[in-house]
């Protein structure tokens, strides 16, 4: 059973989603693939994980590093988990291309190399946002690409952390919302 709670953020309006295991989803209102894997059947409910998510985003928009780790339940196709496991790992204020992704998966997996665009549609379908920071991903020449919940929240976002770089630019023919 899967559970939800709202938050209002400088940037909108969020839904979080969570089950027994842990947060299993973090949407702005609105966004491409808004609350995709969110079972049909999931009430309202405050959990001790929505309130440890609300403080985690109080401090993040703060503009400061949370100093904790949420638990989190991924809920994707394994290929999307292991994206967003990667996801997971990019430090705070930094940032990391599809291309360095898929190269990091074709290393574990033993391959010369992976798709850039199919991690990219992973990527795009993260479940977790901010928290798991598909905002951190950029594309190889620095486009600003590829934002389920917005270009222009993406930059927000990357600003907040001092992670938007001077080279990064909105390429005129975005996948991003």
């Amino acid at each position: 059973m899967q559970y939800t709670s709202k938050y209002v953020s400088p940037l909108g309006n969020i839904l979080l989603a969570a089950d027994e295991t842990g947060l299993t989803g973090l949407w702005f209102e609105g966004q491409k693939y808004f609350a995709l894997y969110l079972d049909k059947n999931h009430e309202e409910k405050d959990l001790p994980v929505f309130k440890e998510a609300r403080r985690w985003l109080d401090i993040y928009f703060t503009g400061k590093e949370p100093p904790f780790k949420l638990p989190l339940h991924f809920t994707g196709s394994p290929f999307q988990n292991e994206v967003w496991k990667i996801l997971y790992s990019i430090p705070y204020g930094k940032t990391m291309t599809y291309g360095e992704i898929a190269q990091i998966l074709a290393q574990k997996r033993g391959l010369p190399r992976m798709s850039a665009q199919a991690v990219g549609g992973a990527v795009g379908r993260n479940e977790i946002s901010i928290i798991v920071p598909c905002h951190r991903v950029v594309g190889a020449s620095g486009s600003l690409t590829g934002y389920a919940g917005g270009i222009n929240k993406k930059i927000e976002l990357l600003k907040l952390e001092g992670a938007l770089q001077e080279g990064f630019f909105v390429p005129q023919k975005s996948t991003a919302p």
